[in-house]
């Protein structure tokens, strides 16, 4: 069998072009392969350049040239592996079997395969527009946006609405809660469409000022997820970073100046549609840019930015490969050179980002899954779950499984048997029974405690200070003149009663209108009993001895007051509850007496106390405003009429502290139960198990 490194390279297609790029961080020059079918662009480094200057050749005698006419000392194997990534992109004109095999492929029903309909689920392009021609005309009307003193007044302005959102953050943060509704949803659909499509706008507008051809414009889906894109490939012709990272930024840029616009606008608005589509501006674009294009763990705009930034092609791929190196290195102690060769401080860098995308993808794409499971039927989401599960995050982790089944001779037996050792240490600590921890939500709360209302409207003339009050103290005393003017009546109507039924008496005729006139008297008199039994409840008194809590400061005597505002609160200090929540999961864990501890927000040390009563169905509201998402709590809740409905199902677990929170008030905390012990290997079986047997029905 022959030599490779004896065989002549093939030749390279006539139809690419090979420019010269801007220098490499390190200082060494670089060229870029523009592929004209495809319009991909493959940057190369010194030696690859070299190699092309002398191709056609055997990859020794290549490599021996370089060697003598260079400072560059390559081998064959270098130049063969070159030449399998020009092969592997389609940049050699293919030979006969090569040939063949492409007029197979293209006889054949390619797109009948499962293969090609996997691909082209996961991920395909549909061109809609070729745009240079306008986006040409476009740029040039639109050159005083690109000039200083418009991203001057862009970022004064939304800094000016950032402010003024913040002194009304309450009613914003209302508008937005009230907006997830089904037409605020078709809202935000809208308000997104109109971001997105700015946002390519900026990419494409940027590229064509700095003279590059945006080739088309579309929707590209990602996992059956539509997105806008603009075809900005030619940056890579740029020589400058910065002209770079210019069309990589832009999009964000353009989203941001929209977000804060929209931002001031929402806040000089008044009350109505204008505002209500400003306000959906504003969170969408925020949100978007921010959240998900600004991020660099993913191939959207925060990574072509910190690529730029750093001048740093293919980030992804070069710190994932120094990562498996690293895995393969101190896991196993394979003696694995490194893929490239960079500082131990860089690399550190390089593989902590590596680990840091690898743990954020996997979130990701399992949200992607349940989310891809949940938008189908049944039947197809199953199956599309798995593909996602299978196709993202299985392969990666099987394809590096067998890589270190392939070199398992390689590692020493002290190593190896280290490795057994901590994965059976691993496997221990989730099949052994050691988690108890129930970790819950609640409010503390006096058990004994009263708010004072009036028990109808009327004037204020006194009310007690803050502080300690015995039973049967005075709270606060009203006044209703209404009543006392009626109780006034009537007191004069009886009295005129009393005087006529005396002159009955002394009448021998009037025996006749003595009845009807006692009648009289003992309407008066009950109406006046009435009446003193209503000015008796305008003197509030304390039911029980306790602390006397939250006055309003600004109550002064001859305001009135509503029966629906509150005066004060009693609470009884002594004794104090939390009503926490838990899921269903972790009832059958929970006993009664069970230790508890009560964390308070804001407060780093924990109050002890025992479980009192459990819940045995679940809640049907939550009785407790401030634990609900909608008042700034940490449970969700769906809001009908009055009624907060948890989106969840929720036990209520009652709790005895046995102290109260340092604020002597209500107070919002987070709960550490102590439960039977479980196992997370058995817990999550059954927790899968579960699954399966629910959704496994159709």
């Amino acid at each position: 069998m022959e030599d490779p490194a004896e065989l002549p390279t093939p030749p390279l297609r006539d139809d690419l072009d090979i420019a010269e790029a801007g220098a490499n961080s390190d200082g060494e020059p670089a060229w870029v392969i523009h592929d004209n079918v495809t319009n991909r662009f493959f940057r190369i480094g010194w030696l690859e350049f070299e190699c092309l200057l002398r191709w056609e050749q055997t990859p020794r005698r290549i490599a021996e040239e370089i060697s003598e006419q260079t400072a560059l000392k390559p081998d064959a194997e270098q130049v063969l592996g070159f030449r399998a990534f020009l092969e592997q992109h389609q940049l050699v004109r293919p030979g006969a079997q090569a040939l063949a095999r492409l007029q197979a492929a293209s006889e054949g029903n390619g797109w009948m395969t499962w293969k090609w309909w996997l691909h082209h689920y996961l991920f395909f392009r549909i061109p809609l527009l070729h745009p240079q021609r306008h986006l040409r005309g476009l740029a040039a009307a639109l050159d005083w946006l690109f000039r200083p003193l418009t991203a001057v007044l862009v970022v004064l302005l939304s800094l000016l609405g950032i402010i003024l959102v913040a002194h009304q953050w309450d009613t914003f943060r209302h508008d937005v809660v009230e907006s997830f509704s089904t037409e605020g949803l078709l809202s935000f659909a809208l308000a997104l469409i109109v971001a997105k499509t700015l946002h390519e706008m900026g990419h494409a507008l940027v590229a064509t000022r700095l003279g590059l051809k945006v080739g088309h414009m579309g929707i590209a889906f990602v996992v059956m997820w539509p997105m806008l894109y603009t075809d900005t490939g030619e940056s890579w012709k740029l020589r400058s970073s910065r002209q770079r990272l210019a069309i990589a930024s832009a999009g964000i840029l353009t989203e941001l100046s929209l977000a804060g616009l929209a931002t001031l606008g929402w806040a000089l608005s008044d009350p109505g549609p204008l505002r209500n589509a400003l306000l959906y501006l504003a969170t969408t674009s925020w949100a978007l840019s921010l959240a998900l294009n600004a991020s660099p763990f993913m191939r959207f705009d925060g990574y072509f930015i910190l690529s730029d930034l750093l001048d740093f092609p293919n980030l992804h791929e070069r710190a994932t490969a120094l990562a498996k190196t690293t895995l393969r290195r101190n896991l196993l102690g394979l003696e694995e050179d490194w893929p490239e060769s960079f500082p131990v401080a860089q690399r550190r860098l390089l593989v902590s980002f590596a680990m840091i995308t690898w743990v954020y993808r996997l979130v990701l794409f399992l949200g992607i899954a349940v989310t891809v499971y949940l938008f189908f039927f049944k039947l197809l989401g199953i199956f599309l779950f798995a593909v996602e599960i299978s196709w993202f995050i299985v392969q990666p982790i099987w394809r590096e499984l067998r890589h270190w089944w392939r070199h398992r001779a390689e590692v020493r037996s002290g190593r190896r048997r280290l490795f057994l050792l901590v994965l059976g240490l691993l496997l221990l600590l989730v099949a052994l029974p050691w988690r108890s921890q129930i970790h819950a939500v609640g409010l503390a709360r006096a058990e004994r405690q009263v708010h004072v209302y009036a028990p109808y409207p009327a004037l204020l003339q006194e009310v007690r200070k803050s502080g300690r009050v015995a039973a049967g103290q005075t709270l606060a005393v009203l006044d209703q003149p209404d009543i006392a003017i009626r109780l006034a009546g009537n007191e004069a109507s009886m009295q005129g009663y009393r005087a006529r039924l005396a002159g009955l008496l002394a009448d021998p005729g009037g025996l006749a209108e003595e009845a009807a006139t006692r009648q009289r008297y003992g309407v008066q008199f009950e109406e006046a009993k009435a009446a003193r039994s209503e000015i008796a409840r305008l003197n509030l008194q304390a039911p029980f001895a306790g602390q006397w809590l939250d006055l309003n400061p600004d109550w002064r005597s001859g305001q009135w007051i509503g029966s629906r505002e509150s005066l004060g609160v009693l609470i009884d200090p002594s004794s104090w509850q939390v009503d926490a929540y838990v899921g269903p999961d972790e009832v059958p864990r929970l006993t009664e007496g069970s230790p508890v501890r009560f964390y308070p927000e804001g407060v780093p040390t924990a109050i002890p106390g025992h479980v009192r009563q459990i819940g045995t169905t679940r809640i049907n509201q939550l009785e407790q405003p401030a634990l609900a998402s909608r008042h700034g709590g940490p449970l969700a809740v769906n809001p009908q009429g009055e009624h907060l409905v948890p989106s969840t199902p929720l036990f209520h677990i009652l709790v005895q502290l046995d102290g109260p929170p340092p604020n002597l008030r209500e107070t919002r905390g987070h709960l550490q139960i102590e439960g039977q012990r479980r196992s997370l290997l058995v817990e999550g079986g059954k927790h899968l198990a579960a699954v399966v047997m629910r959704e496994s029905g159709f």
